[in-house]
């Protein structure tokens, strides 16, 4: 009868070995870090694609509309036809490559062009796209969090909202959406990016004043500059090669908040 049961024991813990079981609760790979892209039409990229910006690096993926995981390459959003070259990409190169070897990134699209931050709060619905872009944001987010860990948010947005009325509200909103993505996705301390718009209109000027006040008033959040980019054209979208740099900007931004955060 002992024989018996060691003989069972056995088979039983042969049997869990090759027939791997995976529960809905399963851990989440610590391995691959997750970058959540929000905010409106420069986060979502309105650059012309080059091959630097359509060419797939190993261990650097999105979250696809179909909430599949795909080799991330431009554009990476969908929000309108005119989707193209934004920073997230080249972010994620630069993450990747300042990570270790065992590291993979997963980018989050979620930018939602000419979004004003209005509509960045629960039950927010944006024409232009035929969209909810704080729901949305939240849904794909939870999402991918089953397959990796959320290390950080970049937030280009600000454009809409450049006129005298909304700016002088437009900090605390701000202060308002960080949080509750921050609550929402379990995440008190994750690392928050927001980018200057660009240097081509008096009213972004002043709305960069603003949003350089965030690092004072939030922690672990920072601010890059927009200094030397161009726009496309239209003086209000950067053009590929500036929304490139932008994403290096970023990236170096994220590393040290992330280092700040460990160290606290």
């Amino acid at each position: 009868m002992k024989y018996y049961y060691s003989c069972l024991i056995v088979f039983l813990l042969l049997l869990g070995c090759q027939v791997p079981h995976k529960s809905a609760n399963q851990q989440a790979d610590p391995n691959f870090h997750l970058y959540l892209l929000v905010g409106q039409s420069n986060m979502a990229g309105r650059g012309a694609p080059e091959t630097i910006d359509t060419t797939a690096v190993p261990g650097l993926l999105v979250f696809a509309k179909d909430k599949t995981w795909q080799p991330a390459k431009e554009p990476l959003h969908w929000d309108k036809p005119a989707a193209g070259t934004g920073p997230g990409f080249s972010f994620g190169r630069e993450m990747l490559n300042n990570a270790g070897n065992k590291i993979r990134i997963g980018l989050i699209p979620a930018a939602h062009g000419g979004s004003s931050i209005t509509a960045w709060v629960k039950g927010g619905y944006h024409d232009q796209t035929k969209g909810y872009p704080y729901d949305e944001a939240i849904d794909r987010a939870k999402a991918a969090m089953q397959a990796g860990v959320l290390k950080g948010i970049i937030w280009h947005q600000g454009e809409s909202d450049s006129n005298p009325e909304a700016r002088a509200l437009h900090l605390n909103r701000l202060k308002d959406l960080i949080n509750r993505f921050r609550t929402e996705l379990g995440a008190p301390n994750v690392p928050f990016v927001a980018g200057e718009l660009g240097y081509f209109k008096d009213a972004y000027k002043s709305m960069n004043q603003v949003l350089m006040q965030l690092p004072a008033e939030v922690p672990f959040t920072a601010v890059i500059r927009a200094d030397g980019l161009v726009d496309k054209g239209d003086a209000t979208h950067f053009d590929a090669a500036s929304a490139r740099e932008l994403g290096k900007r970023y990236a170096q931004a994220m590393q040290n908040l992330q280092k700040n955060t460990t160290a606290r």
